[in-house]
């Protein structure tokens, strides 16, 4: 387990990045966890970045699913909204995660009893200061 401290937006992007350099092999699930309003979409966006992808990231909230890269390379879910087994398997999460993309998942906390054992977990919490954030990555090396 690693723990990182981001002081704001622009360095929990940049530590996105990172990840998604180590990512750019695809066939990977990235579980964020945290509260409303702690940067995961900013973190996803570092992500993209790192893997090469100039798409603008947002916010899947409304949408359950974006999908980013010629390929499909990254899978950006919001599992707000996720309760039952039937929700889950409506949003394509399988069929992408068989794909091989990556997926970045927020809200994993939804759906803790799906994701694969190897799942690479990015928990975003409150700092100090305001936009301070403490993020705790699991299951790859940074």
């Amino acid at each position: 387990m690693q723990q990182f401290v981001t002081k704001n937006a622009a360095e929990t992007l940049a530590l996105g990045v990172r990840l998604g350099e180590a990512l750019r092999g695809g066939g990977r699930v990235v579980a964020l966890f945290g509260p409303m309003g702690m940067g995961k979409t900013v973190f996803v966006s570092g992500v993209a970045r790192g893997m090469g992808l100039s798409d603008a990231v947002s916010s899947p909230t409304f949408a359950i699913v974006n999908v980013y890269g010629a390929n499909d390379e990254l899978c950006h879910f919001d599992m707000y909204r996720v309760d039952t087994w039937e929700d889950l398997a409506s949003t394509g999460f399988f069929e992408y995660m068989d794909a091989g993309s990556v997926l970045c998942v927020e809200w994993s906390e939804n759906i803790e009893n799906a994701l694969p054992e190897d799942a690479i977990r990015v928990t975003l919490a409150p700092g100090a200061q305001e936009n301070e954030r403490i993020i705790t990555v699991e299951g790859v090396k940074l």
